[in-house]
């Protein structure tokens, strides 16, 4: 609300079909306030819904074509003019009637012959609260945008701060450059079909789709503990080098059970990611590590982001191989159906591949 608004004159509409009444009206109000008229219901709808409306409206119910119930009936479906309060001004004097009134959305009934001195003092009274009700809507929209803005703050710091510490493990294993961006694309991808797949559907739901993508950077965050004379070797590993490279997966979920802790509370995404980083090499045959798990007893994380990492992995040169095209990458996978993969997620890969091969080709 501008500052200008609590010091220029308030508008008052004032309704009546008789010119008598709105000349006395006028004559009451005009000192203090911007008078309006309108000699009938229509004629105060479009004044009331016009770009400069009253601040607040003296109403008659007994006019002709349109009475005041229906007028104001009428103001409180309007998106412009509901919050414009009305005080009904009218010779009905029945309590039943201004009961009536005051459940149509009414702030105030007054009888006639009026009193000038209890219809300023109601004018001023209402046009006050009116004046408290706009101040306390405007800050609430401020403060529930400055929440939204911190709020959005809050969760770019946060996604910054997972790409870095994921960046950090693909740089110390940097042969398969944008890594994480593709494996975290092919997991949204795959999530994003499977959503409504008999199997999956009460798991993927769309809050849940958001947070794994979130956690996918987090995969490998387990290789900043591993040896460099073991990550970075030029070659293929020995049985026992490999068997120091499999702590990535049970060393990348402490790290985060270490950050979850040191947080004081769970975050959903975390746990994704905790499930990623330990799981996604375990097997659907349960031959994988680091728990030997099978089939459903692997985390739905961890079987989406066990088929994204590996695709990506074949699709990458490495010292020891070059990288296969996407038909030999396709062909491999396939056949780790029911073995390597959960068999509905390998068929998932084949209903998307084409756009796994754009998302290889686009973060090359």
């Amino acid at each position: 609300m501008d500052v200008n608004d609590y010091t220029k004159k308030n508008v008052v509409l004032v309704v009546d079909d008789t010119p008598d009444n709105l000349s006395l009206m006028s004559g009451l109000l005009k000192d203090d306030y911007k008078v309006k008229i309108a000699n009938s219901g229509e004629r105060a709808l479009k004044i009331a819904a016009s770009d400069s409306p009253p601040d607040l409206i003296m109403l008659d119910i007994m006019m002709p074509e349109m009475d005041g119930y229906e007028v104001i009936k009428r103001l409180k479906a309007g998106q412009k003019t509901a919050d414009i309060p009305v005080i009904f001004l009218t010779a009905k004097a029945d309590t039943e009637d201004e009961r009536y009134g005051l459940e149509l959305g009414a702030v105030d009934y007054i009888t006639k012959p009026v009193s000038p001195p209890i219809v300023m003092a109601r004018v001023k009274t209402h046009l006050a609260l009116k004046q408290a009700r706009d101040f306390l809507k405007d800050r609430n929209e401020y403060l529930e945008a400055e929440v939204r803005r911190r709020t959005e703050e809050i969760v770019a710091i946060q996604d910054v701060t997972i790409l870095a510490l994921g960046s950090l493990a693909e740089t110390r294993d940097n042969e398969t450059g944008n890594h994480i961006r593709r494996t975290q694309m092919y997991l949204w991808t795959l999530a994003n079909h499977l959503k409504e797949h008999p199997r999956f559907r009460m798991f993927l739901s769309d809050k849940n789709i958001q947070s794994l993508y979130k956690s996918a950077p987090l995969h490998d965050i387990g290789k900043v503990g591993v040896p460099d004379s073991v990550l970075m070797k030029p070659g293929k590993l020995t049985d026992e080098e490999f068997a120091v490279m499999k702590e990535h997966a049970l060393l990348g979920k402490r790290a985060i059970e270490e950050a979850e802790l040191r947080l004081g509370m769970k975050v959903d995404f975390l746990n994704f990611a905790k499930e990623i980083a330990c799981y996604h090499h375990e097997k659907w045959d349960g031959t994988g590590y680091p728990e030997g798990l099978a089939a459903d007893d692997i985390p739905v994380t961890a079987r989406l982001m066990a088929l994204a990492d590996v695709y990506d992995a074949l699709i990458s040169g490495r010292v020891y191989k070059p990288p296969f095209d996407h038909k030999k990458a396709r062909d491999i996978i396939v056949e780790g159906k029911s073995k390597h993969f959960d068999p509905d997620v390998v068929e998932a890969f084949l209903a998307v591949e084409e756009e796994f091969l754009a998302i290889a080709m686009k973060h090359t």
